[in-house]
């Protein structure tokens, strides 16, 4: 969340409202997007969560500068971070 300068109130926002959720690419997860920025700068901000029992647990947070058309793969700059914390 840091490095990309989301706040917590941000990602809850985005798990309680998402505009797209997707299978995650995790075990056992699920990525949610809004969308963000402006008509000339648009990103989306992802979270991806896994849901255990009584909790739901967050993941991983990231922002994607651009838009993504739903079904499409992640991008190899966010695999490779995810892959770095062994989340994959």
């Amino acid at each position: 969340m840091r490095f990309y300068g989301l706040s917590e109130q941000r990602v809850k926002r985005v798990i309680h409202t998402p505009k797209r959720i997707e299978q995650g690419i995790a075990p056992k997860t699920v990525a949610m997007l809004q969308t963000a920025g402006s008509k000339k700068h648009p990103y989306e901000i992802w979270v991806m969560i896994q849901d255990k029992k009584d909790k739901r647990k967050i993941i991983s947070t990231w922002k994607y500068p651009g838009i993504t058309k739903a079904g499409e793969p992640l991008p190899e700059g966010i695999l490779m971070e995810m892959q770095d914390a062994d989340l994959c």
